[in-house]
């Protein structure tokens, strides 16, 4: 669902298991209050919540919030017809979440490869 030049827009997403929501409205590029309403309208969206009601979003917390960005910014869908695609694309196949783990995972392996090959200082 993201097309790759939306990819080069956002930045990669750290190698850490939970993400606060500051962290993922950065990741994402949308604002606290934004992804709060998402959850409320995507019943794919349910970070973990702890002490005090904070939320802690997982990697794939924030593939899906990423996607819904991108249905709702960049293809213009409504919040409904981004429902209706969510839904119909994760009975059919999650291949898309996939495709964007791997892109993830070959981005962070490239900046590994750079670090690696980079003269000692």
């Amino acid at each position: 669902m993201l097309e790759p030049s939306h990819n080069n827009e956002l930045p990669a997403i750290p190698g850490k298991r939970y993400f606060t929501i500051g962290e993922v409205a950065d990741l994402c590029a949308v604002k606290a209050h934004v992804l709060r309403y998402w959850e409320q309208e995507f019943p794919q969206l349910s970070p973990l919540k702890r002490r005090g009601n904070r939320r802690y979003y997982q990697r794939a917390d924030v593939i899906t919030i990423r996607q819904i960005r991108s249905l709702l910014y960049d293809q213009g869908y409504t919040i409904g017809g981004a429902k209706q695609k969510l839904s119909s694309s994760e009975v059919k196949d999650d291949t898309s979440q996939y495709k964007q783990l791997i892109r993830q995972m070959i981005t962070e392996l490239e900046e590994v490869l750079d670090v690696l090959n980079s003269p000692a200082r």
